[in-house]
């Protein structure tokens, strides 16, 4: 198991340079554990997207469908608590904490590619590429 955050989701559904890496982090790892947050991470991804991209609102929602059958039940709890303790310590934001708060809890890697949240994250975080070559 291993928490991913919403730009790694972003990178496994919507098609572009960096889904192979998602798709062969999840074949290496196929159970996921988000915390709730990530439905409103995904949802305004989506939503940029379709602004920047002008990809068709009908697209978007499949790619939404499809990420929420596949992520809905891997949603934890989280100690909330720990998260803001997190985010003031580690000078991050309230929403990247509970990444790392939710992997914390588990005992388990939170992979990203957020590259200030890796920096602060005190080895906390993995980009995709170090996480799959650490598991060879």
């Amino acid at each position: 198991m291993i928490v991913v955050d919403a730009n790694v989701i972003a990178y496994y559904f919507i098609e572009g340079d960096m889904t192979p890496l998602a798709r062969s982090l999840h074949a290496k790892e196929p159970v996921w554990a988000v915390p709730s947050l990530w439905r409103h991470e995904f949802l305004n991804i989506l939503a940029t997207a379709g602004k920047a991209a002008a990809i068709p609102v009908t697209l978007l929602a499949e790619i939404w469908k499809a990420a929420f059958a596949r992520l809905a039940e891997c949603e934890r709890t989280l100690d909330m608590g720990r998260a803001l303790e997190m985010a003031v310590d580690l000078r991050i934001s309230a929403y990247d904490a509970q990444y790392l708060a939710l992997a914390e809890s588990l005992g388990v890697d939170c992979v990203t590619e957020d590259g200030k949240l890796i920096r602060a994250s005190r080895g906390r975080a993995l980009r995709m590429k170090d996480w799959l070559a650490a598991e060879q």
